[in-house]
């Protein structure tokens, strides 16, 4: 097994001769197809000078494969430009081919154009799009002439055309199948190099985009409606998965160096890290981010194609196929059901990492998200961009000469540090992690309870509440499950008490301790996951329960105290919680049973748990009645 690690170590590690990702068939759709044509295309055909789009000529270029052309009609308005949308058997490579011409022209006008000539022409076809100003820039990129800055605005293009709408494919030609163009999958799933695409596909998406923008406002002015834009994502609880330090200079100058070594990188694809890093330099976290995720997609893809002996995989795949991307890079299986080889060589460290940040729900899921233009791309977190390229970084690392590691490793504290933080990497976005933390949540909610103050005059009650046999049972037999859960906590994780009489006070330190163990999270079967929701389930009403606790004994001191609660709703309210708390002690008097060894009856066990979980609900519905009834008798009496 060694060895044979070694080998696919090895492999990857020889210099690459890849010279394209794109398969021939696409690469000829993309880099060729669009220039067979060489006919000049009058641009005053294609749009006027106040800037509004001629759709005729642009459907004429589309050439269908059967007739039976679908026109919609939005009230008076006719879409033509959904023409490419709706039609059946439409003829991608012979579209493409016709486009080339139409595209080149849009090209060039749009090269020929001042800033301001383009905002005052186009600005206000680009406003449903919900993100305007991110136009101006891809004006900026055209005229700069850089293959990779073109690239990137054509993603953000993409992401955000796929956000204003929806689930529709935009003009399938160029986006939307994978008989076209399909410029967003290729861009975002990292196959195209910088130079592979050309200019005036860039330049064609943005006049279109203005086009319907155009269409759009003609039928909203006549139709009176108004245009609501879903509001952006925040990506929240970041804390949880800030682990690694901040990049310093000093890391980022390493980084220079590692990431023209380091054989994870393609020769082609180098461009886009080195961009990626000025990006992050100038603080454009969001653009940063888009490039990191897109190129380590292309490296692990590249991994993975190796250590599977796949080396197909690393190239687009063809339309009556799937393309290899992180769903399949980063699962347990292949396809055809063998054990996906990629995850055994990277680790459960790395692995927990891509996973958090990438596929769990409760995770940020940074790819899918800016891909569909669900995240402001200026408001873009620091923290999110500076995780990506701390684990990129120790991720470049893995793919050099080990003799430049042990240097980079001897010499550089900060580069020991990042390393040393992702070999420790544990998973905080599984539903484990969640579990350990509705877990402690609810244990601080709990220890409210002893600091909050008692009214003035309730020492009597709570005296006669300390003799009461059903809370004294309920005492003593949680004091025998912290007592076993003692017994469960690793000596690696235990703190030196007396397991068998500990103190309440040490109850908290406990379920720290048990919730600081580590759980293999990686892969977990589905009948684990399904136990994970109900527990997980149960600690939110918990969790509920805690905190209406902690605020039903602050509104009664209240009520005590202003006199509102009378001595027969007090007795009430005593021998509802002398019930209440009777059924719970026979909950767990049952489950205890339920769960030993020698009876193991687990799914009576999550019968009774469901029960005492509407008996926690009913309780707590009454208690708010009696509460409301307070209320009200109050009001009466003043």
């Amino acid at each position: 097994m060694l060895n044979s690690v070694l080998c696919f170590i090895f492999q990857i590690l020889i210099e690459d001769p890849i010279t394209t990702c794109l398969s021939p068939s696409v690469y000829d759709m993309i880099c060729k197809l669009g220039f067979e044509a060489r006919e000049n295309c009058d641009i005053s055909s294609i749009v006027t000078q106040n800037g509004e789009v001629c759709w005729t000529t642009i459907t004429d270029c589309v050439v269908y494969t059967e007739s039976g052309i679908c026109i919609t009609r939005c009230g008076a308005v006719v879409l033509t430009c959904f023409l490419i949308l709706e039609a059946q058997g439409l003829d991608y490579q012979g579209s493409v081919r016709l486009l080339g011409p139409v595209c080149q022209a849009v090209h060039l006008h749009l090269s020929s154009l001042t800033k301001g000539q383009f905002e005052t022409r186009y600005s206000s076809g680009f406003q449903w799009t919900g993100v305007p100003e991110l136009f101006p820039e891809m004006f900026d990129a055209l005229g700069s002439l850089q293959s990779l800055a073109i690239s990137l605005s054509l993603m953000k293009l993409t992401s955000c055309l796929e956000r204003a709408l929806a689930d529709m494919d935009v003009l399938k030609v160029f986006v939307g199948s994978p008989c076209g163009l399909n410029l967003r999958n290729v861009l975002w799933h990292g196959f195209a190099a910088p130079q592979e695409i050309p200019p005036k596909y860039c330049s064609m998406m943005i006049l279109l985009t203005a086009g319907l923008g155009q269409l759009l406002k003609g039928y909203l002015q006549q139709t009176k409606f108004t245009l609501a834009h879903r509001p952006f994502i925040t990506l929240t609880s970041l804390e949880d998965l800030i682990v690694f330090p901040d990049v310093t200079y000093e890391v980022l100058s390493v980084l220079e160096e590692v990431m023209k070594k380091s054989t994870f990188i393609l020769k082609i694809m180098l461009p886009y890290w080195e961009v990626a890093l000025l990006n992050f330099k100038s603080h454009r976290f969001a653009d940063c981010a888009i490039l990191l995720l897109v190129q380590l997609e292309t490296g692990l893809r590249k991994v993975f194609a190796t250590v599977n002996k796949c080396p197909k995989r690393l190239l687009t795949a063809e339309s009556t196929a799937l393309y290899t991307t992180f769903d399949e890079i980063l699962a347990k299986h292949l396809n055809d059901g063998k054990i996906n080889q990629l995850p055994l060589f990277l680790g459960e460290p790395a692995m927990e990492f891509l996973w958090d940040f990438l596929n769990h729900q409760e995770g940020p899921r940074l790819r899918d998200r800016l891909s569909h233009g669900e995240i402001s791309l200026p408001e873009f977190p620091k923290e999110a961009a500076n995780q990506l390229l701390a684990f990129s970084f120790v991720l470049l690392l893995r793919f050099i000469d080990e003799d430049l590691l042990s240097v980079f490793k001897q010499e550089k504290a900060a580069v020991r540090a990042l390393v040393s933080v992702a070999e420790a990497y544990g998973a905080r976005c599984h539903p484990v992690s969640q579990l350990k933390k509705q877990v402690l949540s609810c244990e601080r909610s709990i220890g409210v309870w002893p600091l909050l103050p008692l009214p003035e005059g309730s020492e009597r009650e709570a005296q006669r509440s300390e003799g009461n046999s059903e809370i004294n049972a309920c005492h003593s037999l949680i004091t025998e499950i912290v007592a076993e859960l003692c017994h469960h906590v690793p000596e690696t994780h235990r703190v030196p008490h007396d397991s068998e009489h500990l103190p309440p006070e040490k109850w908290p330190q406990l379920l720290r301790e048990l919730c600081s163990i580590p759980v293999r999270t990686l892969f977990c079967p589905r009948a684990v996951l399904e136990v994970l929701a109900v527990l997980r389930k149960i600690g939110a009403h918990c969790h509920r329960v805690c905190d209406q606790v902690a605020a039903c004994a602050e509104l009664r001191r209240r009520q005590w105290e202003d006199r509102s609660l009378r001595s027969r709703q007090r007795r009430n309210y005593l021998r509802l919680v002398h019930r209440f708390l009777k059924s719970i002690l026979q909950y767990t008097e049952n489950l205890a049973a339920y769960t030993s060894q020698d009876k193991n009856k687990w799914d009576e066990a999550v019968n009774l748990t469901q029960v005492a979980l509407l008996k926690i609900w009913t309780f707590s519905e009454k208690k708010q009645m009696l509460i409301h009834l307070a209320k009200k008798s109050t009001s009466k009496v003043v």
